[in-house]
């Protein structure tokens, strides 16, 4: 009894000391240089040795508490590239840790708000302080020239003070903003080099068109990122034999729940919205199917509508997908697969 009296007593003093220290200024300043100088060059290992992708978005526009909307990097041997680019991705990208100044392009599958709206975080991130030698490439559907110019225009200003604050050695001001690749797809192959290969193709998604999906072959192994599509005959075949696709999925039967809630609680227009997007978008057994069909080992469900908030939801999101798949996962914001350069070997984990 007294050694347990001994030891509260230890635990008690040592607590107020600490809150005592820590309210004097030199012990502040002395943690926080010290918790500085650990993060201090910190970056996460993406496997330079692998095809690798992290995932930094994995919602749709719909709220979700703890996700981005859609974004992947993708890192092929040390080279970075980012497909779209929705709310908060750029935002986790910077928490992952992941070194920004290494993102050779931006690959946008399609031009939604929640593909694009961080296009101007994650230029910054690649400009101020880093390496780039030229403005930041760009690829995607016709229209991403004026979305591009869009985003130039907006932030001009913003540019111009940077530069005029911190000088051509920080923020130079002949590279500044974006280089447009509208995508042909009379000529698939938007980037070949250094051993990765990138095709972009065609996939369904009506009204917006085109919209696209990727292909990323490097070096043996092979990532498909299917963006938004409906069912797509043309993504079976560009995913054929690939390691891993990862596919969008939309629960139609959780918006049908959601839509009649809406409608009432005198929500039409809601409910007009929660409709419209059924048939543009996928559901999790279409996608278990074209996984099957395209013959690919490992399919990651991702850009969730509506995203699950709790184990039940997920059930329910994705019920009746193992009765037609076994090898599949769900994306969060953080998931990492990696790809082993000259193995079959699948690694998935989370980034925190």
């Amino acid at each position: 009894m007294k050694i347990l009296k001994y030891l509260i007593f230890i635990v008690v003093a040592a607590f107020l000391l600490i809150a005592i220290l820590t309210r004097i200024p030199a012990v502040q300043d002395r943690v926080m240089t010290s918790a500085l100088n650990n993060l201090q060059n910190q970056e996460i290992d993406l496997y330079d040795n692998s095809l690798t992708a992290l995932v930094c978005g994995s919602r749709s526009p719909l709220p979700h508490p703890r996700r981005a909307e859609t974004c992947i990097l993708i890192n092929a041997g040390g080279s970075y590239y980012v497909i779209d680019v929705g709310d908060g991705s750029a935002s986790n990208l910077r928490s992952y840790g992941v070194n920004l100044g290494k993102i050779k392009a931006v690959l946008l599958t399609h031009l939604h708000s929640d593909h694009i709206s961080d296009l101007a975080d994650i230029h910054m991130g690649t400009w101020v302080a880093q390496s780039r030698t030229k403005r930041l490439d760009v690829y995607g559907p016709s229209g991403v020239e004026f979305v591009t110019k869009g985003f130039e225009d907006a932030y001009k200003l913003d540019f111009k003070y940077r530069n005029e604050h911190h000088g051509d050695e920080v923020a130079p001001i002949n590279i500044v903003g974006f280089d447009p690749h509208p995508v042909d797809l009379l000529n698939p192959v938007v980037i070949n080099e250094n051993g990765l290969k990138v095709t972009a193709f065609k996939v369904p998604h009506d009204p917006v068109k085109p919209a696209l999906g990727y292909r990323f072959d490097f070096k043996g192994r092979s990532i498909v990122i299917s963006g938004d599509t409906s069912y797509s005959e043309n993504l079976i075949t560009y995913a054929k034999d690939a390691d891993v696709l990862f596919h969008e999925a939309q629960a139609n039967h959780i918006l049908e729940i959601m839509k009649g809630v809406a409608n009432k609680a005198g929500n039409s227009l809601t409910a007009k919205v929660l409709d419209d997007i059924t048939t543009y978008h996928t559901t999790p057994k279409d996608a278990a199917k074209v996984a099957n069909l395209a013959n690919v080992d490992h399919l990651v469900f991702y850009h969730l509508t509506p995203s699950p908030r709790n184990s039940m939801m997920e059930r329910m999101f994705f019920r009746g997908v193992n009765k037609i798949r076994k090898d599949w996962s769900v994306a969060d914001d953080g998931t990492m697969v990696v790809l082993p350069l000259d193995s079959d070997e699948i690694k998935i984990s989370k980034v925190n």
